[in-house]
């Protein structure tokens, strides 16, 4: 009933929320990709993606329609693999950033075991800068880091830039030391908050030391302090504060994969090509 060709168009438009974007992620003409949604349009007999002149928008139709769509594209891809002999097996020991496990990478993970059963997928969770040293130890094969931008190799996922967050109610006194919340050291986000201050006069005090982004946001949304965070990560019962009350800017970040060359190239390429070119935000 469905064919995958146009699912795979309809979930790059739902991804994108962009035809000519979807076109170019998938090499295709943007006619064919309107075409490809207006054919599954017609044989799912709804009205799957609201366009006009501004924007692109799924219906509610069209939500739901995402969700079968994947899982019939990773059944249609593994059942492939599978009887064409070139299903892939193997270990990937996989890192991320714990604020980066909050998002829609978890769902990102779930579609990839789908596709690649037989792949032994092994989860990390920690900070950038110690998934970084167990990757050069070679004790993980696959990382997804936050780094300054431009700082490292790598394949940049996505990039953004750092805020300052805090309560609606949140108030600072401008003479007083910011109240800061932060991981321990060394942390990305911590060392750019302080640098950032000092450099720009302000004092600071550390008023919440956690190791998870749990805590930093249990302390923020009891009213500690404030902490900094990549701005596309922030929930959203807190808020960006940066020029309510004149904080410096932090800096940008790239969302970043870093790979072992000595791990298995083929299923690494695997698990990056499932990762680029979706977005990374907060867990809705």
């Amino acid at each position: 009933m469905f064919e995958p060709a146009q699912l795979r168009s309809f979930l790059a438009v739902a991804e994108t929320l962009s035809f000519t974007k979807a076109a170019e992620r998938l090499g295709l003409a943007q006619p064919t990709v309107s075409q490809h949604v207006r054919k599954l349009e017609a044989a799912a007999k709804r009205v799957l993606v609201s366009r006009d002149t501004r924007d692109v928008r799924l219906t509610d139709n069209g939500d739901a329609m995402a969700g079968f769509a994947r899982n019939i594209l990773a059944a249609h891809d593994s059942a492939s693999r599978y009887f064409s002999g070139s299903a892939m097996r193997g270990r990937l020991r996989f890192g991320t950033a714990d604020d980066l496990a909050i998002t829609g990478l978890p769902r990102i993970l779930r579609e990839f075991r789908q596709i690649y059963p037989q792949i032994n997928l092994e989860l990390t969770v920690g900070q950038s800068d110690q998934l970084y040293r167990k990757l050069n130890a070679g004790q993980l094969d696959l990382v997804f880091v936050k780094w300054v931008a431009g700082a490292k190799d790598g394949t940049v996922v996505q990039h953004d830039s750092f805020s300052w967050v805090g309560l609606e109610q949140t108030t600072l006194d401008p003479a007083a030391p910011v109240p800061l919340i932060a991981y321990p050291s060394p942390s990305l986000s911590r060392k750019l908050a302080i640098d950032a201050l000092e450099s720009h006069g302000r004092t600071w005090r550390i008023t919440c030391t956690t190791r998870q982004i749990s805590g930093v946001l249990a302390a923020v949304r009891a009213g500690i302090g404030v902490a900094v965070m990549p701005s596309s990560l922030v929930p959203e019962d807190l808020k960006i504060i940066t020029r309510r009350f004149d904080l410096p800017a932090v800096g940008d970040v790239d969302f970043t994969l870093i790979r072992n060359p000595l791990a298995n190239a083929e299923v690494i390429d695997a698990l990056t090509q499932s990762i680029v070119g979706r977005t990374i935000n907060r867990q809705a």
